[in-house]
């Protein structure tokens, strides 16, 4: 059965607009259907310091694989992108391409090595101002906002 989840990607390394298109492009032949696409943002990094701004932007994606076949391919088009290591313990770097899964429908998974929705993305404007962009009355399965409520929220803090 077929359901749509959400993607948000970012590069700060390289060829940041490629490294965007070339994940685009896996996720495509890999995982499903874009169905929409976020324009690109400039945003600068978060969490870490760095010369380097980002380019952010998310997708909706339709696709009928199960959410652990999706999250595994994602690490693999980021591997296969160029990336060495993710992020542990808040710990951020540089990185060619970042493929991060936000949201998947009404599903709520929190296990040890996925958290669905991601459980950071409401409080990141880099995450948000994209996601409106394309599904402003998406509801938070957890926090039980449209996207539009928690970017007006995150602007008020």
């Amino acid at each position: 059965m077929e359901y749509s989840l959400f993607l948000a990607l970012g590069s700060n390394l390289g060829d940041k607009q490629k490294n965007i298109e070339d994940a685009y492009q896996k996720i495509e032949e890999r995982i499903g259907r874009i169905c929409s696409f976020s324009a690109l943002y400039i945003t600068t990094p978060v969490d870490f310091q760095s010369e380097n701004n980002f380019i952010n932007c998310v997708c909706e994606v339709a696709t009928s694989l199960e959410i652990d076949s999706v999250f595994s391919i994602t690490r693999e088009i980021e591997i296969e992108i160029g990336r060495t290591a993710k992020s542990s313990n808040c710990r951020y770097v540089d990185r060619l391409i970042d493929i991060d899964l936000i949201l998947a429908g009404d599903l709520v998974i929190n296990t040890p090595g996925l958290v669905v929705p991601h459980p950071r993305f409401h409080t990141r404007s880099f995450v948000l101002e994209p996601l409106c962009e394309i599904a402003p009355e998406v509801i938070h399965p957890v926090l039980g906002k449209t996207i539009q409520q928690l970017k007006n929220d995150l602007k008020l803090l």
